[in-house]
């Protein structure tokens, strides 16, 4: 297992050097072509939630199995389900929702060789060569962040997330930890060390919630679809396909109440 995590690694770095470093004007276009990928595959995706998680996470785990649950309450209540695609988390997340129709079931993969395989519970899904463009697609088209316990990537994906809504270039967008005992350290970390040092200020503290309680995180992913479309809004874009994806799952949930 090391030696292959070993190779698998010195693959990655020579990729990296000959994609990014050589200013190869070709790799542009690569990125490009990720880009455009997601948009053309994501454009018309309705209200949606984007679920993160350790890709190491085995099927008899709590964590797993809670997943596979909150998204399978979530797609029975009309949102789509976006994760990154490969094992663990993701797949008990698109797994959720693969049963209900009338949603998609989204993964967005990334190369990784032989480290991460695609799951079989998908009903949209990419492929990606570059982090930062797959990133992009896991937060463009979402009401909401879940994550849930990973390791690195997932740690990446929560800061890349925080700053983000931190400096308001998503707006409306809630972040929700599921995972007490294992996220408590690390918001303690932050309140009494970054916050401390003044890193940060206070308010930041409250851009993450933290909570295993599933129908709670729910309602407040529910409410926060009104906050979306006025973010929308504000932004002048209301034109949009997707303010008007929105509206429409909005007025189609108070003609239904």
């Amino acid at each position: 297992m090391k030696e292959r995590r070993k190779n698998l690694q010195q693959k990655i770095s020579k990729r990296y050097a000959k994609d990014i470093k050589s200013a190869d004007v070709w790799s542009v276009f690569k990125v490009v072509a990720d880009f455009v990928q997601g948009f053309e595959e994501l454009e018309d995706l309705g209200p949606s939630v984007t679920i993160f998680g350790g890709a190491q996470v085995e099927q008899n785990s709590k964590y797993y199995k809670d997943a596979r649950h909150l998204s399978d309450i979530l797609a029975g209540k009309g949102f789509s389900i976006i994760t990154g695609g490969g094992p663990g988390i993701m797949e008990a997340a698109n797994r959720g929702a693969y049963k209900h129709k009338e949603v998609d079931s989204v993964g967005l993969n990334i190369d990784l060789s032989h480290e991460q395989q695609p799951n079989l519970y998908t009903t949209k899904e990419c492929t990606f060569d570059y982090f930062f463009s797959r990133k992009v697609m896991l937060v463009k088209y979402s009401l909401s962040y879940v994550i849930f316990p990973g390791g690195f990537g997932t740690l990446d994906e929560l800061f890349e997330a925080l700053t983000l809504i931190q400096t308001k270039k998503v707006t409306g967008v809630r972040l929700f930890l599921v995972g007490e005992a294992y996220y408590a350290p690390l918001l303690e970390f932050i309140r009494n060390s970054v916050l401390h040092e003044k890193m940060i200020d206070e308010e930041d503290m409250a851009l993450i919630t933290l909570s295993d309680d599933f129908d709670y995180i729910v309602s407040e992913i529910e409410a926060s679809l009104h906050e979306q479309l006025e973010a929308l809004k504000a932004d002048g874009l209301e034109h949009t396909q997707y303010f008007k994806s929105l509206d429409c799952f909005c007025k189609k949930r108070e003609c239904d109440a």
